[in-house]
């Protein structure tokens, strides 16, 4: 059941990943974005897209959008996809999805307009306007993890080093992993699972602003560590891995509580989540990542 692993990346990638980062109201505060990233942007558009964004959700219909930006091996640019996509009639695209499972969109028809609405006017009015180092840092990036994958060794490590702390475990039918590297989505992942192939856009660690010796990154990590039931669930880790469920019982606290705290110490990179398919099974801790970062703090420390 061994799968392949992908590492791919190109504009139209980042576009995605930029516009999802702006509808994905609830996430706006997570991000290490600056803080009024969204608020600028949407004074940035005109009245009526923005009207239109804040009806878009991130939702089951958002999820094959994803699909189709992967599909589209007709360029690397919005434009390359808005041509694709223009010439792709309602049949075609129930056709193209078909082998990566349902349901679809509820009105396929609504569904294509909206996106060739969506992503024309948010590739004018705000992603050609980004810094062009971003995507040049990400696309070394890929360039990077793909001479990793081509030295050898297992793919299923591979991957969880890349991601941070994601473990793709090998699943019946489950024939490609696609890794793509995102800047705007920091520090989190987003991951959607389509039959044979699951695509996961990573958190590349890149900064826009002038890199300081102590990375944005490693300040999660700093903040992920400061809560006591944090570090319970680090030293109940520290026995092997165990379900969500387990975590609950241990700490004798709300799920929504520990939903958070486990939240937070991924977000860190403090923790493995083993997934099958679109289900997280378990957690385990990532002790490599913990030492990793007292030799990182240790030498801020002493200006090393």
């Amino acid at each position: 059941m061994a799968y392949q692993l992908d590492i791919e990346f190109k504009s139209l990638y980042e576009l995605t990943s930029s516009l999802h980062t702006y509808i994905c109201r609830k996430s706006h505060k997570k991000m290490l974005l600056a803080p009024d990233w969204a608020k600028e942007v949407g004074g940035s558009l005109t009245p009526e897209f923005a009207s239109l964004l804040s009806r878009v959700e991130v939702d089951a219909d958002w999820k094959w959008t994803y699909l189709l930006v992967y599909l589209c091996r007709e360029g690397e640019e919005a434009e390359d996809f808005l041509a694709w996509l223009e010439r792709k009639s309602v049949g075609d695209l129930y056709e193209l999805m078909a082998e990566y499972g349902q349901p679809f969109p509820k009105d396929m028809g609504e569904f294509r307009s909206r996106t060739l609405s969506v992503f024309s006017q948010w590739n004018d009015q705000y992603f050609k306007r980004t810094d062009p180092a971003v995507r040049e840092s990400l696309r070394l990036d890929a360039e990077k993890r793909k001479r990793e994958r081509d030295a050898g060794g297992g793919f299923r490590d591979l991957a969880e080093r890349i991601t941070h702390g994601l473990v793709f475990e090998p699943k019946e039918g489950l024939e490609r992993l696609v890794l793509v590297p995102q800047f705007h989505f920091q520090p989190m992942n987003v991951m959607y699972h389509f039959g044979k192939v699951t695509l996961c856009h990573y958190s590349a660690r890149i900064y826009r602003n002038k890199p300081s010796s102590f990375p944005q990154h490693e300040y999660l990590t700093i903040r992920a560590l400061g809560e006591q039931n944090r570090l319970k669930i680090l030293q109940f880790l520290h026995q092997g891995p165990r379900s969500f469920s387990e975590i609950v019982r241990h700490l004798n606290i709300s799920k929504g509580i520990t939903h958070d705290h486990i939240s937070k110490l991924r977000r860190g990179g403090l923790i493995r989540a083993h997934i099958e398919g679109e289900a997280v099974t378990e957690y385990s801790l990532r002790l490599n990542a913990l030492e990793e970062f007292q030799k990182k703090l240790m030498a801020y420390i002493m200006n090393e």
